[in-house]
């Protein structure tokens, strides 16, 4: 007999959507990861947890205990240098996967500059900014011109030989002098993943503080390289986003439309599916085939790419791709890369649903293989919707969950953040730094990452309303960002229902929520541009490793988390997950809890419980509050007029949140 959906650990999946889905027998009959989870019947490998399994040659594998001399490698690795290996190897992995994605928003700005996708360039301005980091003309020349040039030289970096990436310098000056005194800048985004490979082989680098310089290395090639290049293009195309209100639950999907839902991780596929589903033709095909419109909803990441940027509904996070598909209501899954899993063929052989693989880098056993051609992207996208729509006669038993709750605001840009809190007419970080230095927002915590079928949903949330309720503003990406939302964490209103007195007082002022949303996985690197321009904005140190910040990502599946993880502690950050597998050996584990934060400013650290993880992260933020004479509550100082003229000038305690003519903290 097939086992329930709805066992324990599922169940604890937060939404009442989601939980009346498992109620009903339609879904009953979907196996899932929990399911699976259950079958095994077994632990997690010790050696594996704790990173001192090798496989890297075939003398082995070799389980290693550190400190045992007949436990060795057969080659007389130790744990140091085995965890160290597979720590960097995760690392590396990570980025690649960035760097993959963004070498292909790279291409997809020359095609789009040079007419051959149906996208444009949006954001004027920002293509200027970036242009003038790579040292590009801009007056005089068409936007088309910039952008072609732009994407030539953001391409050549990938494959760099020597000197050091572009976007390095946007990142405050002390951090740059560290890097560059540790010789750990990044050549080139590629080169840095294959020369991390190449010194993980058997035999080559033994040290695991040297193996530990090019894993750093390769991390800042993600998060100041492939990662930061991918967010800023993608917002050249298609727009950087500004604040929306949607829906994140699988009560999106629609009883009379052609239900697609797009998983995955790529916009360039995302966009065009939305360019398409509006497109008359394909609309007509829909009414004729029953359905009153075309419906899209997001999963996962390529999910909070297009929730951001049109407002389109979010069905659900990596977690849920098998739930959502276990409503039946679902023509297609189109999918491109990264986290999906390969059950998702599976659940829906019975149904009418057809995964519909896109890229081809990513093929699975029992899905239909449509490419997309990015060079002819609006057919690619129309002849994925056609194929979808000739399923909805097919649709049979099907159940769509009626919660809608779960509202959310996103599109919490960098720049965004700067208009809100700064105002219209004086965009600046200065209000956030003010309100730090005097005490009504204590810190920025992140919450980042995945999610995990290991743990309860209320992971994230737990931390955030800790965090929250604390004072601590806290940015999201991810699916933890999706989590955040189904918890109703992302509504303006939730600053009242959660918020300490001073960050409430904020919100409340501004009309934000407490958690804001700040896309997919890819665009932590928004994240690492705010905590620069709050050190350029002055009265919080030289550096990111003084900012009131922690950052974490308790439920990381992903090897692209830990990469993510390393760029931000290889920055300055603070960063806490609930594990790593590292415990396994004690001097390298030390090192990156304790070693680290002698060279970078900052550390990795682990905590379990997560209430306890985010009281860690608080604590963090105090110990910098306190290390910048900031410890104190500040008194409450109004702006006049001649105060309002002093916008460049030293940063005043206490100073209110509006912009000139705005209302004030």
């Amino acid at each position: 007999m097939v086992k329930s959906i709805g066992c324990d650990k599922c169940n604890e999946i937060t939404g009442a959507s989601t939980i009346d889905l498992l109620n009903q027998d339609l879904a009953k009959q979907v196996r899932t990861a929990y399911d699976r989870l259950e079958d095994r019947g077994m632990s997690a490998c010790l050696f594996g947890s704790g990173g001192t399994c090798c496989r890297i040659c075939n003398m082995g594998p070799c389980q290693i205990i550190d400190g045992v001399d007949t436990m060795l490698g057969i080659c007389g690795a130790t744990a140091d240098t085995v965890t160290a290996r597979n720590f960097a190897r995760i690392i590396a992995a990570g980025t690649a996967a960035h760097t993959d994605h963004a070498r292909e928003m790279v291409r997809g700005l020359i095609a789009t500059a040079k007419g051959e996708t149906p996208h444009e360039i949006k954001d004027v301005e920002k293509l200027h900014r970036m242009a003038e980091f790579f040292g590009i003309a801009t007056e005089g020349r068409d936007r088309n011109e910039i952008a072609l040039e732009l994407g030539e030289k953001a391409l050549a970096e990938f494959g760099q030989q020597d000197g050091t990436l572009t976007m390095l310098k946007r990142a405050p000056r002390k951090q740059q002098e560290i890097w560059k005194k540790l010789g750990v800048e990044p050549r080139g985004i590629d080169r840095e993943v294959v020369e991390m490979m190449h010194r993980t082989h058997m035999g080559v680098d033994q040290d695991y503080r040297n193996i530990m310089l090019q894993g750093v290395r390769c991390s800042l090639a993600d998060g100041w390289g492939a990662s930061m290049l991918s967010t800023e293009l993608t917002d050249i195309m298609f727009g950087t986003p500004v604040p929306k209100r949607a829906i994140v639950d699988l009560g999106c999907l629609k009883e009379d439309h052609v239900n697609i839902t797009v998983h995955g991780h790529e916009p360039l596929l995302a966009e065009s599916l939305c360019m398409a589903a509006e497109d008359e033709d394909m609309l007509e095909l829909a009414r004729k085939a029953g359905a009153r419109g075309i419906n899209l909803a997001g999963v996962c990441c390529t999910g909070n790419e297009i929730l951001m940027r049109r407002g389109i509904p979010v069905a659900g996070s990596f977690i849920q791709q098998e739930m959502v598909l276990a409503t039946g209501a679902v023509e297609a899954m189109v999918v491109d890369v990264q986290c999906v899993m390969q059950s998702v063929a599976q659940v829906v052989k019975e149904m009418h649903t057809d995964i519909i693989t896109t890229n081809y880098r990513a093929k699975m056993p029992d899905a239909v293989h449509i490419p997309f051609d990015e060079h002819d992207a609006l057919q690619s996208a129309k002849a994925i919707l056609r194929h979808a729509i000739g399923n909805f006669k097919k649709r049979g038993n099907h159940y769509i969950p009626r919660d809608k709750k779960f509202d959310v605001v996103v599109g919490f840009s960098h720049e965004t953040i700067n208009y809100m809190l700064g105002g219209r007419f004086r965009a600046s970080y200065r209000p956030l730094n003010d309100n730090i230095i005097n005490g009504r927002i204590r810190g920025v915590g992140a919450i980042v990452g995945c999610e995990h079928f290991k743990y309860a949903d209320d992971v994230h949330f737990k931390i955030a309303t800790e965090l929250i309720k604390n004072n601590v503003l806290v940015l999201a990406t991810g699916c933890a960002a999706s989590a955040l939302g189904r918890r109703g964490l992302m509504r303006p209103e939730a600053a009242a229902e959660y918020a300490g007195p001073g960050l409430a007082e904020v919100c409340e002022t501004v009309g934000m929520p407490p958690v804001l949303h700040v896309g997919s996985c890819v665009d932590n690197s928004r994240l690492l541009i705010a905590l620069t321009e709050m050190v350029n904005e002055g009265g919080l140190g030289e550096d990111i490793s003084e900012l009131p910040a922690c950052g974490t990502a308790p439920l990381y599946m992903s090897e692209k988390a830990v990469a993510i993880g390393q760029y931000f502690v290889s920055s300055g950050a603070h960063v806490i997950f609930q594990n790593l597998p590292v415990q396994g050996s004690k001097k390298f584990s030390e090192f990156l809890f304790k070693g680290m934060k002698d060279l970078y400013g900052a550390t990795w650290d682990v905590e379990e419980d997560p209430v306890k993880l985010a009281q860690k992260m608080i604590r963090a933020i105090d110990e910098k509050r306190e290390a910048l004479g900031i410890n104190k509550k500040q008194d409450r100082i109004l702006f006049d007029m001649a105060m309002r003229r002093q916008i460049e000038g030293q940063a005043l305690p206490g100073m209110g949140c509006g912009g000139a003519g705005e209302p004030h903290v």
